[in-house]
């Protein structure tokens, strides 16, 4: 699991009260109104990200969306969770990856964001909240004023009734939207020829853990509050559909469970894996898993020990030969890294996140050719735009050639890609004293540090 931590910058709420209303709205978006400074941790998994690019894929097609303009993020979080945001990005919560039990069910929250997305949820609601603003701060104004003359108990009375309004307000429109993203959801899922029975069914537990105290539910529970009506609309929706009792097939459910076994491995407690797949459990999941927490507790003869019979039995996979190149990687062992991921790239040269751990590996060797290699496979893996990490290592592989301009063009842009735009612009203005005037990469440098010095990202 190649993987960085950075923050999502969520953009500062009007006014204390809003906090308070913060979770109707954590469902479909990081709106303005999210009082909240905490960044959201991201990790980034070409595994995870490519079966969760293969499910949603088709429902954006279904919904007339480009899947080109959609970017997925996956957020290093227990909680079942998942959101849209606003510049059509969708965010994926590892606990939701690991607690649904089939693909149909995780489609089947794909397809729910997607119906936000498509309905254009975000910009509405963010208009209702707005709307609100107003009258809302109109009433505490009031409110305060009558405390100031010395009539606390009625500025009280209008501060909270303000408050409770507009959570009522705000609580009965987000109802709205997601009776309506369900329907939307279940549409997509039928047109992409997908059955909703996955859907329906977590949609079931979450109606059921609304019976469970709200320190117990699930945040998704707590964000989409499941109706009985609204259940029961949504059932009549899915089980017209023809396709309404077509399976997943055999080798989605592998990929699936796979991905879950990956995500156990590397971000629980190694003991807790150990439980989850004793030594007595021989199936490919439980060698996954343990290769990896193996890895972690710094045992290298058995984490490659459990790899093996998952490179015979999936010697076509290029995410097991991945992570045989990172534990090999991690361990010291260059070379055999360097085979491994080699082996990786080859079998799906299509996914630019392969290139990376290539690309990093080749760089260790330190000698020019292997550094020039490794530029090819970094700036491959930069193509995609979101990853900042392969901008760091671009910027440490220029560094060994002595390449000054581009070691600071890529740190700019290492740093642009956080959003962390001072930092940005400071390495910018450095690298086009460096570069050649007028050149592509002098002028990628010149929109970095020409940036306004507020920007702000989704």
């Amino acid at each position: 699991m190649t993987s960085f931590m950075s923050s999502i910058r969520i953009m500062p709420g009007w006014r204390r009260f809003a906090a308070g209303l913060a979770a109707a709205f954590m469902m479909c978006s990081l709106l303005p109104g999210t009082a909240s400074a905490q960044g959201i941790r991201i990790v980034s998994d070409a595994e995870t990200e490519a079966m969760l690019r293969e499910y949603s894929d088709p429902l954006l097609r279904a919904a007339g969306i480009d899947p080109a303009a959609v970017k997925i993020h996956l957020v290093n979080d227990r909680n079942l969770n998942a959101f849209v945001a606003g510049g059509q990005q969708m965010f994926f919560h590892t606990g939701l990856i690991t607690t649904v039990n089939t693909p149909g069910e995780l489609m089947g929250v794909i397809a729910h964001e997607i119906g936000h997305m498509s309905g254009g949820h975000l910009v509405k609601r963010r208009e209702e909240f707005e709307n609100m603003s107003m009258p809302v701060m109109a009433s505490m104004i009031l409110g305060v004023g009558a405390i100031a003359a010395g009539a606390g108990d009625a500025g009280m009375a209008l501060i909270m009734g303000s408050q409770h309004l507009a959570t009522r307000s705000l609580l009965a429109f987000t109802r709205e939207q997601e009776a309506s993203a369900d329907q939307a959801g279940a549409t997509f899922l039928q047109r992409a020829g997908l059955s909703g029975r996955g859907m329906l069914d977590l949609f079931a537990t979450m109606r059921d853990q609304e019976l469970l105290s709200e320190s117990r539910q699930d945040p998704y529970a707590r964000s989409h509050p499941m109706s009985g009506a609204r259940y029961s609309a949504l059932e009549a929706r899915v089980k017209e559909s023809p396709y309404f009792d077509r399976k997943d097939p055999p080798e989605r459910v592998h990929a699936f469970k796979m991905v879950q076994a990956k995500i156990y491995g590397f971000l629980d407690d190694p003991n807790v894996v150990f439980r989850r797949y004793p030594a007595s459990d021989t199936s490919p999941y439980a060698h996954y898993a343990r290769s990896v927490a193996y890895h972690r507790t710094g045992q290298l003869d058995r984490a490659l020990s459990e790899l093996a019979p998952l490179l015979q039995q999936e010697a076509e996979n290029p995410y097991v030969w991945e992570v045989q190149g990172q534990i090999n990687f991690e361990s010291g062992r260059v070379e055999e890294a360097i085979a491994s991921y080699t082996k990786s790239v080859s079998l799906k040269p299509q996914d630019n996140q392969l290139h990376l751990g290539l690309g990093r590996a080749l760089a260790a060797r330190g000698d020019k050719a292997s550094t020039e290699k490794a530029i090819t496979h970094l700036t491959t893996a930069a193509s995609r735009g979101d990853q900042p990490y392969a901008y760091y290592q671009l910027s440490i592989a220029y560094g060994q050639l002595e390449n000054i301009g581009m070691a600071e063009l890529s740190t700019a842009q290492y740093y642009d890609a956080l959003g962390r735009v001072q930092q940005a612009k400071a390495h910018a203005d450095r690298a086009m004293r460096q570069l050649d005037k007028g050149s592509p990469e002098w002028l990628r440098a010149q929109d970095i540090a020409l940036q306004p010095p507020a920007k702000q990202r989704s």
